[in-house]
């Protein structure tokens, strides 16, 4: 068995004083609170990867790691496919270019 509880004052309550109550919500150790986690939630989004392939080889901004990646939206084409495509679209405008002068050469 346990032995009987006693009632007796203790010192702070015999003396008169409260006992300790819990800080009012807000103040300055508040606001130190809400800083340090704020700084600590933009330290963690600033951590860059020290591996070559995660930081595109090229030390490359998260955006770009973000458009090449599985997870990312929109259409998925190759880079030697979009290369083809960029200098064919040149060589057209070249093209037209020169046939334009052509055709003008002949026509007056």
């Amino acid at each position: 068995m346990s032995a009987p509880r006693t009632d007796a004052p203790t010192s702070a309550t015999a003396t008169g004083a409260r006992p300790s109550s819990p800080k009012p919500p807000g103040g300055p150790a508040t606001a130190i609170r809400r800083k340090a986690a704020s700084d600590l939630k933009e330290k963690a989004a600033n951590v860059r990867s020290t591996s070559t392939r995660a930081s595109g080889a090229g030390g490359s901004s998260a955006t770009m790691l973000k458009l090449y990646t599985d997870e990312s939206p929109g259409l998925k084409v190759d880079p030697f496919v979009v290369m083809v495509l960029s200098v064919g679209f040149i060589i057209s405008v070249v093209g037209l270019h020169v046939l334009a002068k052509i055709t003008k050469r002949f026509s007056g």
